[in-house]
Formats: C-alpha cells, sequence, structure tokens
C-alpha cells in the first residue's frame, strides 16, 4: 500500500483543487497525484532534450553542438506562429 502524507496549501488552492476533482470525479488526492505525474522535472526534461538531440544528429548527419541547438531558431513556435496569422487573415482579423 502506498505510503501517504500532508501537503499544505492555500485554501484557495485546496478549493479549487477540490472542484476540479469533483468536475473529474476522482478523489482530491488522485488529482494531486495526477497532475504531479504529468510535470516534468528539470532533470527529466534535460534528459529529453539531450535524447531528442541524439536523434537530430543521427538523423541529418551532422554534428551539431549543443550551442548550435540552443541558437536555433524554434522552428515549430514559428510554424504555428505562421499557421495563427493564416487563421486570422482568414477571419479577416490580422493585426
Amino acid at each position: 500500500m502506498a505510503e501517504h502524507t500532508t501537503i499544505q496549501v492555500s485554501r484557495q488552492a485546496r478549493d479549487r483543487l477540490a472542484k476540479i476533482a469533483r468536475e473529474r470525479g476522482v478523489p482530491l488526492g488522485q488529482l494531486v497525484e495526477q497532475l504531479a505525474s504529468e510535470q516534468s522535472t528539470a532533470e527529466e526534461i534535460a534528459e529529453r532534450v539531450a535524447a531528442d538531440r541524439r536523434v537530430v544528429r543521427e538523423v541529418i548527419g551532422l554534428d551539431i553542438s549543443d550551442e548550435e541547438f540552443d541558437r536555433a531558431p524554434d522552428v515549430l513556435a514559428n510554424i504555428y506562429k505562421m499557421a495563427a496569422e493564416k487563421v486570422r487573415m482568414a477571419r479577416g482579423t490580422a493585426t
């Protein structure tokens, strides 16, 4: 059986989490566990970035340094921006 503990949060945070748990039909503790499991630690993010960079290096066949990766443009973010602009233009709300 899992060991349990207590965490302290503000009443506002507790009430909000309790409301979300009720809406999802789960106990508050289960909601907190779900939320915690969905969040990556800095170490996990760094490991995923390193693994992704290894794959990119292998697929492209170039030895790209981490510094070069860090300076490279965020291609996915740029694609999202272009797509959003196209949607705004299609709706006639371009800024």
